[in-house]
């Protein structure tokens, strides 16, 4: 079974009920485990209505969660430096959601593609809307 890290912005699609919905809902079927990181949760509890609270909990108990520990943040620290050293910026979340992505051996969904550039990383569209 292949392994697919779904970003924030995947996250959010999928509570609003737009298409992306389905296409989560049925990762399983297609031989792909679903994962997320601290981080994406972070973001997407900060931005959540009182009343998306239950919703938001049945999504996140339907996914693996990621680990993130040292290796995960040496490797995204050295992205930021090494990319920093080349006149791009990288984000900390970006690249600790990509070091999580990584450090578990999958792919990660996202709508800002151009967000992550890092080495090493298979990163799949997954337009928003």
């Amino acid at each position: 079974m292949s392994r697919l890290l779904l970003d924030s912005t995947v996250l959010i699609d999928a509570l609003r009920g737009t298409p992306v919905a389905a296409r989560v809902a049925g990762l399983r079927r297609t031989g792909t485990e679903p994962w997320v990181c601290a981080i994406s949760v972070e973001e997407i509890w900060r931005g959540l209505r009182p009343t998306e609270e239950q919703a938001v909990q049945r999504l996140f108990a339907g996914l693996r969660f990621a680990p993130l520990g040292v290796a995960e943040g040496v490797r995204a620290g050295t992205w930021r430096r090494d990319y920093a050293q080349r006149g791009v910026t990288l984000h900390q979340a970006d690249c600790l959601i990509a070091a999580a992505a990584v450090g578990i051996g999958a792919s990660l969904a996202t709508a800002n593609v151009d967000d992550f550039p890092m080495d090493g990383l298979h990163v799949e569209h997954w337009p928003t809307g």
